[in-house]
């Protein structure tokens, strides 16, 4: 059985080097623009910059991939075309997109581009798949964090392309590429803008009531001292129903798949992608070190991320629950 490749992020040039030293298989990131879902200020890459990251992974044997995985805005796919334009010619290992113009545009003119298709994509079955690889000759899959262990090993018994997993982060309970919330009150989201809850639209504020925790002047979470206090995204708001103040979608917390590591494994499974390009480089150091520990057998690997996680808890998500 191969072993599973390991990518990881990287939201700057320090940060990159720091993911390849530390055994990243792959290195994926954007440029520093909307036509990546992680577009926050200070964070990304220019086109020399992506360059000098080519030349840096590539003479110690990790690869490069482009993320241009928002969707273009209608009449003015300029941007995007360039961004795709770029990859080529600055030679990335792999291209990850999610717009079906932009894959229709780089696979006609490029087609020399390896191509996967980002979980912007939210294609989670094999019609959808099947007809990515057919019509635009992916090579990979990046599924959503939305299905059961077994399911993915169904899917991959029924596909022809690789399949990449979310295996480390922050948590999105909703179906990636179709999540609107943010843009709801901030007016951007990350599928077309490349935020989701904007920092500029981010505030704190001591209160009698505790920490208060606001996003676009809404009130998002409240925190008792004894508490670890989460960013504010709409999903993982803490929100009063009747008498009771509780999380309605999803618990501040991380996925982490080192408990069913084997499992993945057994599934299928090609790759695994640890989130968090607007993370620090410390972040990326320890979480890339455990897992290249993970996947290569040392022992003791899975208290090397719990300092990692979100309100200081993790979880396997919907890989392993059972859907009532």
């Amino acid at each position: 059985m191969t072993k599973l490749e390991l990518i990881c992020p990287a939201g700057t040039p320090a940060a990159l080097r720091v993911a390849v030293d530390a055994g990243a298989d792959a290195v994926y990131m954007g440029f520093r623009d909307e036509t990546n879902a992680r577009n926050f200020p200070g964070l990304n890459f220019s086109r020399d910059e992506l360059g000098e990251a080519l030349a840096y992974a590539h003479a110690r044997g990790s690869q490069i991939f482009l993320a241009v995985n928002t969707y273009a805005r209608a009449g003015d796919p300029a941007p995007w075309h360039a961004a795709i334009r770029s990859a080529s010619e600055l030679g990335v290992d792999a291209l990850i997109l999610a717009d079906i113009g932009l894959l229709d545009y780089a696979c006609a003119n490029f087609p020399d581009l390896r191509l996967h298709l980002s979980v912007q994509a939210s294609a989670s079955n094999p019609t959808a798949i099947n007809y990515y690889q057919d019509r635009f000759d992916i090579k990979r899959v990046v599924l959503p964090r939305v299905l059961t262990v077994p399911e993915i090993g169904r899917l991959n018994a029924d596909i022809n392309v690789e399949t990449e997993v979310f295996a480390f982060g922050g948590m999105c309970p909703m179906a990636e590429g179709r999540c609107t919330l943010s843009s709801y009150i901030t007016g951007k989201s990350p599928n077309q803008n490349g935020v989701c809850s904007p920092a500029s639209h981010v505030a704190y504020e001591r209160t009698e009531e505790g920490l208060t925790s606001k996003l676009g002047g809404f009130t998002i979470n409240r925190f008792a001292d004894d508490e670890n206090a989460g960013y504010p995204t709409l999903c993982k708001g803490r929100f009063k129903t009747g008498d009771d103040a509780r999380y309605l979608f999803e618990e501040p917390t991380s996925l982490d798949i080192t408990p069913i590591l084997p499992d993945l494994e057994a599934a299928g499974v090609t790759a695994l992608k640890i989130e968090g390009r607007q993370r620090s480089k410390a972040y990326v150091r320890d979480v890339v070190t455990a897992f290249r520990a993970a996947i290569d057998g040392t022992p003791g690997t899975a208290a090397g991320v719990s300092h990692l996680t979100e309100g200081n808890r993790n979880t396997t998500g919907a890989y392993g629950k059972k859907w009532l």
